[in-house]
This record gives C-alpha cells, sequence and structure tokens, in this order.
C-alpha cells in the first residue's frame, strides 16, 4: 500500500506540471475516467482491508480513502486548471495524510502517541501552508505581469501619438496586439 501512494504521489506532481487543459469534452471524459478509476481503485483497496483487524484495518482504510482523494483531487485540479484548484488539491490531500498519519498514532501510547499526532498535524499544516503561499506568489506573479504589460501598453500608445491617420490606427493596433489589450 505504500508504494501505490507513493506511485500516486509522483503521479500527482506530474499532473501539476501538466499544462492546462480547457474544458473540452475531451477533458470532461479525462477528469470522468479519473474519478471513475479512483472509486475501482478505492474499493479493491478497501475489500483488501476487510481481512484485516484493529489500527491495521484502521490504517489500510485511511490509506486507501487518501489515495482515492489524491488521485480525484489531482484529476480536478488538470481539469479546472486554475491555480486556487490545484491549491485546494493540495489541501485535500494534506487533509487524507494527515488522517492516514492520525491512523497509524493510534496504535501508540501515552506521549509516543501524542508527539505523534502533533508530528502529523505539523505535517499537515506545513502542506497546506505551503499551498497557501504557492497561491499567493503565483497569483502575485500573474498581477505583476498583467500590470507590466498595461505599463508598456500605455508606454507603446503613447509613442503612437505622434503619428496620424492610418499610421497611427496601425500603430495602436499592434500595441494591442503586443500587449494584450
Amino acid at each position: 500500500m505504500k508504494i501505490a501512494i507513493t506511485l500516486l504521489l509522483v503521479g500527482g506532481s506530474i499532473a501539476f506540471a501538466a499544462p492546462v487543459i480547457a474544458a473540452t469534452a475531451e477533458a470532461q471524459t479525462t477528469y470522468d475516467a479519473a474519478k471513475n478509476s479512483a472509486a475501482a481503485d478505492y474499493k479493491i483497496a478497501n475489500a483488501r482491508c476487510d481481512g484485516m483487524a484493529g489500527n491495521a484495518k484502521d490504517v489500510c482504510v485511511a490509506e486507501a480513502k487518501a489515495a482515492r482523494i489524491q488521485i480525484e483531487a489531482n484529476a480536478k485540479a488538470v481539469y479546472k486548471g486554475t491555480v486556487s484548484e490545484r491549491s485546494n488539491a493540495r489541501k485535500d490531500i494534506a487533509n487524507a495524510n494527515y488522517d492516514v498519519d492520525k491512523a497509524k498514532c493510534e496504535n501508540q501510547g501515552g506521549n509516543q502517541k501524542d508527539v505523534c499526532i502533533k508530528q502529523a498535524k505539523a505535517t499537515m499544516t506545513a502542506a497546506k501552508a505551503d499551498a497557501t503561499a504557492d497561491k499567493k506568489v503565483i497569483d502575485a506573479r500573474t498581477d505583476a505581469r498583467d500590470d507590466k504589460q498595461t505599463a508598456n501598453y500605455k508606454v507603446a500608445v503613447e509613442k503612437c501619438d505622434t503619428l496620424s491617420g492610418a499610421s497611427k490606427n496601425t500603430c495602436i493596433d499592434s500595441a494591442k496586439t503586443k500587449y494584450g489589450q
């Protein structure tokens, strides 16, 4: 099960690196297939847990749920193609991994259990904070890029003011095209 989760983590990282997919029928089909695959994999993994008992079963079920959440969250992030959705996916995965870690802690006792749970919580908090920070950085860079484009467009249009007639119109159209205005 640990290997499967590791493979899913690697696959999730690749999904985040994939180019943004527009919301097309093909993208919808891919997203639906990923959700269906995640549901089927979850049923199989959960069925394997039925033969277990106690904490081992709890950990197994938590790992199965985490794997499903990861696949679905990454698929949704790729399908939606937004920074917010990618951040949400990372947060959902952090919550699922926290549930796995917490289930593993239940097998311990006393102070070891308390430390284990606090470590799991710290890991989840760090993952969520990283997701939030990354989103803010990307948003800030996008805003900065847009501000630069707008400023450069205004300069280009100002340069066009020295022209007249068709030349001025061509210059302005060229600036609009160049700076995406």
